[in-house]
Protein backbone atom coordinates (compact mmCIF):
# COMPACT_ATOMS: atom_id res chain seq x y z
CA UNK A 1 0.00 0.00 0.00
CA UNK A 2 1.27 3.50 -0.74
CA UNK A 3 2.48 5.65 2.12
CA UNK A 4 0.65 8.97 2.31
CA UNK A 5 1.77 12.21 3.92
CA UNK A 6 -1.05 13.94 5.87
CA UNK A 7 -1.72 17.59 4.99
CA UNK A 8 -2.60 18.33 8.60
CA UNK A 9 0.05 17.48 11.23
CA UNK A 10 -2.76 17.11 13.81
CA UNK A 11 -4.63 14.59 11.63
CA UNK A 12 -4.73 11.86 14.32
CA UNK A 13 -6.25 14.05 17.04
CA UNK A 14 -8.73 15.69 14.67
CA UNK A 15 -9.77 12.36 13.09
CA UNK A 16 -10.22 10.83 16.55
CA UNK A 17 -12.35 13.80 17.64
CA UNK A 18 -14.44 13.59 14.44
CA UNK A 19 -15.07 9.90 15.08
CA UNK A 20 -15.99 10.62 18.71
CA UNK A 21 -18.71 13.09 17.59
CA UNK A 22 -20.49 10.33 15.64
CA UNK A 23 -23.28 9.29 17.98
CA UNK A 24 -24.17 6.41 15.65
CA UNK A 25 -20.77 4.81 16.27
CA UNK A 26 -21.23 5.12 20.03
CA UNK A 27 -24.67 3.56 19.77
CA UNK A 28 -23.26 0.62 17.79
CA UNK A 29 -20.31 0.17 20.15
CA UNK A 30 -17.76 0.79 17.40
CA UNK A 31 -14.40 2.10 18.56
CA UNK A 32 -11.11 3.22 17.02
CA UNK A 33 -8.30 0.67 17.10
CA UNK A 34 -5.78 2.46 14.88
CA UNK A 35 -5.51 5.67 12.85
CA UNK A 36 -2.60 6.27 10.48
CA UNK A 37 -2.28 8.48 7.39
CA UNK A 38 -4.81 7.06 4.94
CA UNK A 39 -5.60 4.00 7.08
CA UNK A 40 -8.08 3.20 9.83
CA UNK A 41 -9.11 0.17 11.84
CA UNK A 42 -12.33 0.14 13.85
CA UNK A 43 -13.78 -2.65 15.99
CA UNK A 44 -17.15 -3.65 17.40
CA UNK A 45 -18.10 -6.41 19.83
CA UNK A 46 -20.97 -8.75 19.01
CA UNK A 47 -24.33 -7.61 20.36
CA UNK A 48 -27.60 -9.47 19.89
CA UNK A 49 -29.24 -6.02 19.68
CA UNK A 50 -27.58 -5.52 16.26
CA UNK A 51 -28.71 -8.77 14.64
CA UNK A 52 -31.17 -9.64 11.94
CA UNK A 53 -33.68 -12.51 12.08
CA UNK A 54 -31.04 -15.27 11.78
CA UNK A 55 -28.79 -13.94 14.53
CA UNK A 56 -26.16 -12.46 12.21
CA UNK A 57 -25.08 -8.82 12.58
CA UNK A 58 -27.37 -6.85 10.26
CA UNK A 59 -25.90 -5.85 6.88
CA UNK A 60 -26.75 -2.21 7.60
CA UNK A 61 -24.58 -2.30 10.72
CA UNK A 62 -21.66 -3.83 8.79
CA UNK A 63 -22.10 -1.19 6.10
CA UNK A 64 -22.12 1.60 8.70
CA UNK A 65 -18.80 0.36 10.11
CA UNK A 66 -17.23 0.13 6.67
CA UNK A 67 -18.52 3.57 5.64
CA UNK A 68 -17.16 5.23 8.77
CA UNK A 69 -13.80 3.47 8.39
CA UNK A 70 -13.56 4.80 4.80
CA UNK A 71 -14.59 8.28 5.93
CA UNK A 72 -12.03 8.53 8.70
CA UNK A 73 -9.27 7.06 6.49
CA UNK A 74 -9.99 9.70 3.83
CA UNK A 75 -10.26 12.43 6.48
CA UNK A 76 -6.71 11.75 7.72
CA UNK A 77 -5.37 13.08 4.41
CA UNK A 78 -7.57 16.17 4.13
CA UNK A 79 -6.33 19.70 4.88
CA UNK A 80 -6.92 21.39 8.22
CA UNK A 81 -10.36 22.92 8.45
CA UNK A 82 -11.93 20.27 6.20
CA UNK A 83 -14.77 17.97 7.01
CA UNK A 84 -15.67 14.72 5.27
CA UNK A 85 -18.85 13.43 3.66
CA UNK A 86 -19.55 10.17 1.84
CA UNK A 87 -20.82 10.68 -1.70
CA UNK A 88 -20.94 7.05 -2.89
CA UNK A 89 -20.21 3.50 -1.78
CA UNK A 90 -20.69 -0.08 -2.87
CA UNK A 91 -20.77 -2.96 -0.43
CA UNK A 92 -20.32 -6.64 -1.20
CA UNK A 93 -21.57 -8.99 1.52
CA UNK A 94 -19.46 -12.14 1.31
CA UNK A 95 -20.38 -14.24 4.36
CA UNK A 96 -22.80 -14.15 7.28
CA UNK A 97 -21.66 -11.70 9.96
CA UNK A 98 -21.28 -14.10 12.85
CA UNK A 99 -18.47 -13.76 15.34
CA UNK A 100 -17.43 -12.44 18.72
CA UNK A 101 -15.93 -9.21 17.39
CA UNK A 102 -16.02 -7.35 14.10
CA UNK A 103 -13.19 -5.34 12.57
CA UNK A 104 -13.47 -2.70 9.84
CA UNK A 105 -10.20 -1.84 8.06
CA UNK A 106 -10.08 0.91 5.45
CA UNK A 107 -7.36 2.51 3.38
CA UNK A 108 -7.15 5.30 0.85
CA UNK A 109 -6.51 4.14 -2.70
CA UNK A 110 -6.41 7.57 -4.34
CA UNK A 111 -6.57 10.85 -2.44
CA UNK A 112 -7.70 13.97 -4.26
CA UNK A 113 -8.25 17.65 -3.62
CA UNK A 114 -12.03 17.18 -3.43
CA UNK A 115 -12.73 13.44 -3.84
CA UNK A 116 -10.91 10.53 -2.23
CA UNK A 117 -11.39 6.88 -3.18
CA UNK A 118 -11.14 4.21 -0.45
CA UNK A 119 -11.44 0.47 0.01
CA UNK A 120 -12.49 -1.31 3.20
CA UNK A 121 -12.86 -4.85 4.50
CA UNK A 122 -14.98 -6.17 7.35
CA UNK A 123 -13.91 -9.25 9.29
CA UNK A 124 -15.73 -11.41 11.83
CA UNK A 125 -13.36 -12.61 14.53
CA UNK A 126 -13.68 -15.72 16.67
CA UNK A 127 -11.25 -17.66 18.83
CA UNK A 128 -10.13 -19.54 15.72
CA UNK A 129 -9.30 -16.50 13.58
CA UNK A 130 -11.04 -14.03 11.34
CA UNK A 131 -13.28 -14.34 8.29
CA UNK A 132 -13.74 -11.73 5.59
CA UNK A 133 -17.46 -10.93 5.60
CA UNK A 134 -17.77 -7.79 3.46
CA UNK A 135 -15.91 -5.31 1.29
CA UNK A 136 -16.63 -1.72 0.36
CA UNK A 137 -15.39 0.81 -2.14
CA UNK A 138 -16.27 4.38 -1.34
CA UNK A 139 -15.84 7.92 -2.55
CA UNK A 140 -15.54 10.62 0.08
CA UNK A 141 -15.69 14.38 -0.39
CA UNK A 142 -13.60 16.97 1.39
CA UNK A 143 -15.90 19.73 2.57
CA UNK A 144 -13.91 22.92 2.95
CA UNK A 145 -15.07 26.11 4.61
CA UNK A 146 -16.54 28.64 2.22
CA UNK A 147 -15.03 32.10 2.37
Amino acid sequence: MPQFEPKNPDYREIATATFARQQAMQTLGISVVRIDPGEVELAMPYSHLLTQQNGFIHAGIVTAGLDTACGIAAFTLMPAGSDVLTVEFKTNLLAPARGERFVFRAHVVKPGRTLTFCEAHAFAQTGSGETLIATMTGTLMAMTPRG
